[in-house]
């Protein structure tokens, strides 16, 4: 099975730059809540306001104390690494600090930090990298089962709710394997393919490729990109789940997002039945059997009273489990999705 692999030494300093919010650190913020202990610092710009609670470290800090590798954890619109970072990141290649990147920029065709990092001896690791010679999906049904996350929008959970829900799946001694599609599940992972960045007419090929024929009691938890509804980003959504041939789905939402995000306000995100519905009927294309497991909620901004009240309500609404995978955790959904499954 041809993936992107890669193998980053830790300990990790986390990179922000100047990221305006969380929302835009996710690649950072996840690696610090999924990987602690391989997370020593971070380093920002002046008036950076995004703090993972990090001791903070210039590249001459971070090298005495023994960081091994700087991961940019920002994941901005379009992927590209900004002119007024390369100061830093050329300090950090230049002490021999090794740098990972997710972003659509490639390290190692900027001269300067190809430079700095050839005479160091630091590496320029590249994430957003997908396999060559990946096939064209033929959507042939195959063995083995597996559940996809998809989203209201990006940045919704998508990756935590897969990686709780492969988590929980694990420690009840189920065979399941967590599927990467981004660069941040891929570093988590160390394997996977990071579907935004592979050819249109290859995307449902990707998706066969990162999830092969298995054991019929195998689970494969797929990581969820952009959004059905997402006028950006829904084609990599909708190829992603025809080559996913998911038995099920998680939808995953914020609780406090009402349109579509950085859209202007001109798309409003439907009632969660009928994305649901929608999301079903697509779905079913490639696998007819598959149904919704669950909704995964990122309640982060609401309080304990007010996610019971958003949860409990939603979950009497729909007839699903409606969980928060971080504050409340997937042990519903992982039931629900067994006893339908099974």
């Amino acid at each position: 099975m041809a993936l992107t692999t890669i193998s980053l030494q830790a300990p990790y300093l986390i990179y922000l730059g100047d990221c305006p919010d969380e929302l835009h650190a996710k690649t950072g913020a996840g690696i610090a809540y999924w990987r602690p202990d391989s997370c020593m610092a971070q380093m920002r710009l002046p008036d950076c306001p995004v703090d993972l609670g990090l001791p903070d470290m210039s590249a001459t800090e971070a090298k005495t104390a023994g960081v091994k590798t700087a991961i940019i954890g920002v994941a901005p619109v379009g992927g590209r690494i900004p002119d007024h970072w390369l100061a830093q990141l050329t300090k950090l290649a230049e002490t021999g600090i090794s740098i990972a990147s997710g972003m659509h920029t490639k390290l190692v065709d900027v001269p300067q930090l190809a430079s700095a990092a050839s005479e160091s001896g630091a590496e320029l690791i590249d994430v957003r990298v997908p396999p060559e010679n990946i096939p064209v999906g033929d959507g042939r049904p195959r063995s083995g089962k597996r559940v996809l996350m998809i989203g209201t929008d990006c940045a919704v959970g998508k990756k935590y709710s897969a990686l709780a829900l492969h988590r929980e799946l694990d420690r009840r001694g189920i065979k399941a394997t967590f599927r990467a599609t981004g660069q941040t599940g891929i570093m988590i992972a160390g394997e996977g393919i990071p579907i935004d960045a592979v050819i249109a007419d290859f995307i449902s090929g990707a998706a066969e490729t990162l999830s092969p024929d298995n054991d019929d009691d195998h689970w494969d938890v797929i990581e969820g990109q952009g959004s059905l509804l997402n006028p950006s980003y829904a084609g990599v959504s909708l190829g992603l789940m025809h080559g996913s041939q998911p038995d099920a789905i998680v939808l995953c939402h914020d609780a406090l997002r009402t349109e579509i995000d950085e859209t202007g306000g001109d798309y409003p995100i439907p009632e969660i039945d009928d994305v649901i519905d929608e999301s079903l009927r697509l779905a079913r294309r490639t696998n007819p059997r598959c149904f919704c497991a669950g909704v995964s909620v990122n309640t982060s901004q609401l309080g304990e009273f007010d996610r019971e009240t958003y949860l409990s309500g939603l979950q009497g609404e729909l007839g699903i489990p409606c969980v928060d995978p971080v504050a409340t955790g997937m042990t519903p959904i992982a039931n629900f999705l067994l006893k339908v499954a099974s």
